[in-house]
């Protein structure tokens, strides 16, 4: 290998701060040039960041000079000017979507808490208040919406040559699950689920809408960069159940939004507790997690969404409970908790 080589090689060690991907893979370095035992290195930032700016140039100094053969490292930063839109400190700069007024990311710091429960009940609960809603499957290895909407169709393409989401309940999908034959795994790595996601955004052909909800997998990955780097999102809304152990990680998610700029919403408490057939209040993950958890964090408290059986057979049967039956305890405490969203972002 070249010096040159080397040099380039050494900067795919260094991670954009706050993120797992490096500056390489990101497009972040223009150029590398090495003469004389001088290396000289050029940045290009989509966000004006200086703090960020001067992290990387100490970093890619130190990975050049680890090189032997390199003396000294000279480490151009180039950045937009200040108060031009981006995402923050996002390292790549989204695009707003044709169309679309708000986009909303529902997110779980852990699997099994009952987030894309909330988020199929929830864009249906926002389209019977009257607004046009379209919900985005974000999960790419483990679909949910296609079964808890009922629906499990191929999306034709326009003659604009984009997907054109099917629609169920009056709620507008695009979801993995429309695509894949069956019960066939997703096995693939990050660059393609990144090159998916931003497709079922940009690609999709979304027409009009007043919220898009994007139902993210749980955790901090691929998927969850690749919205906030293709989308300038509205907000994020996070669910968990009231124990610690889905607090905990929580907070992680939370912390994801904040180093991409995306406001928190609000959190939402599933799994409340479980009233039974006897009358009584069964708290089986504890209770008012949600609630202190909002305070501690300065966001909002969405709702509580209680255990109800009525829930899981809406979601088995592809007919959310806030379709089957409006007007139950169940369904209402989506329509409260689409109420509380509304006032937020709106």
């Amino acid at each position: 290998m070249s010096l040159n080589d080397l040099v380039h090689e050494s900067l795919k060690k260094i991670n954009y701060p706050g993120f797992s991907r490096d500056i390489v893979s990101f497009g972040l370095v223009k150029g590398v040039s090495v003469a004389n035992g001088s290396a000289g290195i050029d940045l290009e930032l989509t966000s004006h960041n200086p703090k960020v700016a001067a992290e990387l140039k100490q970093a890619c100094e130190a990975a050049a000079q680890s090189i032997e053969g390199v003396n000294r490292a000279m480490v151009q930063v180039k950045m937009p000017p200040a108060g031009q839109a981006t995402t923050g400190n996002a390292p790549a700069q989204a695009r707003a979507v044709p169309g679309i007024a708000k986009i909303v990311a529902v997110a779980s710091g852990k699997g099994g808490v009952g987030k894309s429960t909330c988020s199929v009940n929830l864009a249906c609960a926002l389209a019977q208040g009257g607004l046009s809603v379209g919900l985005m499957d974000c999960d790419i290895y483990g679909p949910s919406v296609p079964l808890m909407m009922g629906i499990h169709e191929k999306p034709v393409v326009s003659p604009a040559q984009k997907m054109v989401p099917l629609s169920s309940h009056g709620v507008k999908l695009m979801s993995m699950g429309f695509l894949m034959p069956g019960d066939e795994p997703v096995i693939w790595r990050g660059p393609m689920i990144m090159r998916t996601v931003q497709q079922f955004v940009m690609d999709v052909d979304w027409g009009e809408l007043d919220v898009l909800l994007v139902d993210l997998p749980p955790g901090t990955g691929d998927a969850q960069l690749s919205l906030c780097q293709t989308v300038p999102l509205d907000g994020g809304v996070v669910v968990t159940t009231p124990q610690e152990a889905s607090l905990g990680v929580v907070r992680k998610g939370i912390g994801m939004f904040e180093k991409v700029n995306v406001p928190i919403l609000g959190i939402v408490e599933n799994m409340s507790y479980f009233t039974a057939p006897n009358g009584d209040r069964v708290e089986i993950f504890g209770h008012g997690g949600g609630a202190r958890e909002a305070q501690n964090q300065g966001t909002a408290f969405l709702g509580e969404i209680p255990i109800f059986v009525e829930i899981r057979e809406g979601g088995d049967s592809g007919v959310p409970v806030v379709m089957s039956n409006p007007k139950n305890e169940p369904a209402t405490a989506f329509t409260n908790l689409a109420n509380s969203l509304r006032d937020v972002l709106f």
